[in-house]
């Protein structure tokens, strides 16, 4: 098993910047992709940013060039940073680990990012 616990979230201004924090705790020796995904209310759960292990990293375009995506491996802990912010970013963000030894993804709670003045 993967214990995932997210941080970080909060009411943000529009232009602003936060990061989020995922600590992942257990089976953490066999995790290989992280990630975030969002889902704001009434909108499918888009995935926003993954990185490897060895730290190839994507994006969403809705947030390519205004995110980024890092892990520190010894910290078993993932970051997303976002600047630039707008209200259509406003969702629960989730953090995610895939297994590469059962192919299992495990999901934290969520977060709550609201970008509002």
């Amino acid at each position: 098993q993967v214990q995932l616990v997210e941080s970080g979230g909060g009411l943000v201004q529009p232009g602003g910047s936060l990061r989020l924090s995922c600590a992942a705790s257990g089976s953490i020796r066999a995790i290989d992709a992280m990630g975030w995904s969002r889902q704001a209310p009434g909108k499918q759960r888009e995935l926003v940013a993954t990185i490897s292990r060895g730290g190839s990293t994507n994006y969403a375009d809705s947030v390519k060039g205004r995110a980024t995506i890092s892990r520190d491996n010894a910290k078993n802990t993932v970051y997303l940073r976002m600047n630039s912010l707008k209200p259509e970013d406003t969702a629960v963000y989730y953090c995610y680990a895939h297994r590469w030894d059962t192919a299992d993804d495990y999901w934290g709670q969520g977060t709550q990012v609201t970008v509002s003045s």
